[in-house]
């Protein structure tokens, strides 16, 4: 079954809000993939454990339509209330048990999902609903990701690394598929044409607010909340805090880089 960790409607809005799209490297990685496999027709994608839709609206400008699935109805209002092209739906479903025919999705894709998922009965539908010649894309960013401003990037990086290092301790143990580059899940993946790539790297332009919220969206920071409501409230203040101190500037809507590592698996399910 799979692990529900973004139910809440306050949580979901606050990963709407700072959660960021699929970097142009990672973009890159998998739409070279498709043109290297000929991947045609582009009529369907489909995001599974979509989230709020970051990753969706990015494949809608490639495919006749997109549907971004996710158990979390919370998630998927969110998702819906944002502004989106025609082309692209939402629904509320299990990765497990997805709505669609067999062999009829061109892009099966998810983002920063797929260690939530039951694993083995994912990869059983991922068998059936992918057509022949058409792929998969699962990637997840890492925990290893660095700030960069100036000339104190590395005094930025240790300060967000410290107080990352405080939320992993109430990580869910599904998180070892990403502290473990997603080596199990690759593995599971039913299709002998596959690879999995972990040194993609994507600059992302964000503020210090924006990292502050990255990290109050994490699924960690939601379990301390609930834990150890008085810490938690003053464990991101206290980080922004110093952050600005660091850069010697007044405001958290201050500019930096949030670099971060993908990984990416990519499979191709014979014609």
């Amino acid at each position: 079954m799979a692990t529900q960790m973004f139910e809440g409607r306050g949580h979901a809005a606050v990963y709407q809000k700072f959660r960021f799209s699929p970097g142009k490297e990672l973009q890159g990685a998998i739409l070279g993939y498709l043109r290297e496999k000929g991947t045609n027709p582009t009529e369907l994608a489909v995001d599974v454990g979509c989230g709020s839709g970051q990753g969706t609206l990015f494949l809608a400008e490639r495919f006749g339509k997109v549907v971004g699935t996710d158990i979390s109805q919370a998630q998927i209002q969110e998702a819906k209330a944002a502004p989106s092209p025609p082309n692209v739906s939402y629904l509320v479903c299990p990765a497990e048990e997805l709505p669609f025919e067999d062999a009829s999705v061109d892009l099966l894709a998810s983002f920063t999902a797929a260690h939530w998922f039951d694993i083995e009965k994912f990869m059983r539908e991922v068998s059936r609903v992918v057509r022949p010649g058409g792929c998969v894309a699962i990637s997840t960013y890492t925990v290893d990701m660095s700030l960069h401003y100036g000339t104190c990037s590395e005094k930025l990086t240790q300060i967000f690394r410290e107080t990352w290092g405080q939320l992993l301790k109430y990580s869910h143990n599904r998180v070892k598929h990403v502290l473990e580059d997603y080596k199990e899940i690759f593995e599971a993946l039913p299709f002998p044409d596959k690879k999995r790539i972990t040194d993609i790297y994507d600059k992302i332009p964000m503020t210090v607010a924006g990292v502050v919220g990255y990290l109050e969206s994490a699924s960690p920071y939601q379990v301390f909340l609930k834990n150890d409501p008085e810490a938690a409230k003053t464990l991101l203040p206290e980080m922004e805090k110093r952050l600005l101190e660091v850069m010697g500037v007044p405001s958290p809507e201050t500019p930096l880089e949030f670099w971060v590592r993908h990984v990416c698996i990519l499979g191709h399910k014979e014609a």
